[in-house]
C-alpha cells in the first residue's frame, strides 16, 4: 500500500512534466473571496481569483498601457491547473462568464492531474505545447530514489538549462507557435470571450503567453515582465510543500534540485525573448512572421483588451 501511494505520489508530481508542480491539495478557507486584489508592486491592482484547488488563477486585466490606457478587466484569464477544483471552486469560476477555455497541458499531463473540472458553458480546447521530453527525465530520475542519479541530471545549474531550452522552443517549435497563435486569434474574436488558458503550474507556457500578450496590447516590457515574476509570489507555499513532501517520502534527499524546475526566472523569459530576436528581429517579429497575427488581428486585440 505504501509503495502504491508513492508511486502516485510521483506520477501527481511529475504531472507537471518541465513546467513545475501541482497545487497545493484543497484546503478549507474561509469564505475566500472570488476576486482579490494586491498590488504586487504593479501598476494597478492584481485581480487574483481565490480557490482552494489552484493557486495561480489571475485575472489579466487592470495594467497600464503605454498609451496611458488599460487592459480590460473580465476578458482573459490565466490559470494553473483546473482538475482539482472544488465544487464551490466551480460554483466561483462560474461566475466569470467564460466562453473559452485553452489547455496547454499535455496529454500525460492530464492523465496525471485528472481534466478540468469546470462549470457548464465554456468550450474546452486542448492545445498542447510539448515538454520537449522533461516529463520522462523527471519522472525517471525522481523515481529513481538516487540522489547521484538527480544531481546529476539537475544538479550545477543543468535544470535551469532545460527551462531556458524549452523557452526557446516557445519561439522555435512550429506546433508551439501554432497553439499560441491560435489563442492569440480566439482572444481577438468576440465570440470567444471571456477566455481562460492554463497548463499545470500556470507559469511557464502559461507566463510566456501572457507576456506575449500583455505586450502586444501596448503594456510596458517592465510591467509585463512583473506579472510573469508574480508566479513565484503565489506558487511559493504549494511549490514547497512539494519539496517537503517529496523529502519526506525518501524520494529526494536533495528536493532543492527542483526549485529550477518550479521557479520562473528573467533569465527563462530572457532566453524566449533571445530566440525571438535571432529568429524574428524581435517581440514584433515574432508575433508578425513567426505566429502568423496580421495587422487586423493585432488591431483586433487592442480592441478586444484595452479600454
Amino acid at each position: 500500500m505504501r509503495a502504491a501511494r508513492l508511486r502516485r505520489s510521483v506520477a501527481v508530481l511529475i504531472s507537471a512534466v518541465a513546467f513545475s508542480f501541482p497545487p497545493a491539495p484543497a484546503v478549507a478557507h474561509t469564505a475566500p473571496r472570488p476576486h482579490a486584489t494586491a498590488s504586487y508592486g504593479t501598476t494597478a491592482p492584481v485581480r487574483h481569483i481565490a480557490l482552494q484547488g489552484a493557486v495561480n488563477v489571475r485575472d489579466l486585466g487592470g495594467y497600464r498601457t503605454e498609451r496611458d490606457r488599460h487592459v480590460r478587466y473580465g476578458q482573459v484569464f490565466r490559470s494553473d491547473g483546473l482538475g482539482r477544483l472544488t465544487d464551490s471552486d466551480v460554483v466561483r469560476l462560474s461566475r466569470l462568464g467564460l466562453r473559452t477555455v485553452v489547455d496547454f497541458r499535455v496529454p500525460q499531463e492530464v492523465r496525471g492531474d485528472g481534466a478540468d473540472r469546470l462549470p457548464t458553458g465554456p468550450a474546452v480546447t486542448s492545445r498542447p505545447v510539448q515538454d520537449r521530453g522533461l516529463y520522462a527525465t523527471t519522472m525517471e530520475v525522481i523515481g529513481s530514489r538516487d540522489p547521484v542519479k538527480q544531481r546529476d541530471v539537475l544538479g550545477d545549474g543543468k535544470a535551469a538549462k532545460l527551462m531556458r531550452s524549452i523557452y526557446r522552443a516557445f519561439v522555435t517549435d512550429p506546433g508551439d507557435r501554432r497553439a499560441f497563435a491560435e489563442t492569440l486569434r480566439d482572444i481577438a474574436h468576440h465570440r470567444r470571450t471571456p477566455l481562460l488558458y492554463h497548463c499545470t503550474s500556470g507559469k511557464d507556457r502559461t507566463g510566456w503567453l501572457s507576456y506575449v500578450l500583455l505586450r502586444a496590447v501596448g503594456v510596458p516590457a517592465a510591467t509585463a515582465e512583473r506579472d510573469y515574476l508574480l508566479s513565484n509570489d503565489f506558487r511559493a507555499a504549494a511549490d514547497l510543500r512539494v519539496r517537503e513532501g517529496l523529502k519526506q517520502s525518501g524520494l529526494m534527499q536533495d528536493p532543492d534540485l527542483l526549485v529550477p524546475l518550479q521557479e520562473v526566472r528573467p533569465d527563462y523569459l530572457g532566453a524566449a525573448l533571445d530566440q525571438a530576436e535571432r529568429d524574428y528581429g524581435g517581440l514584433h517579429g515574432y508575433l508578425t512572421r513567426g505566429l502568423g497575427l496580421g495587422a487586423a488581428e493585432l488591431a483586433g486585440l487592442r480592441a478586444r483588451l484595452v479600454r
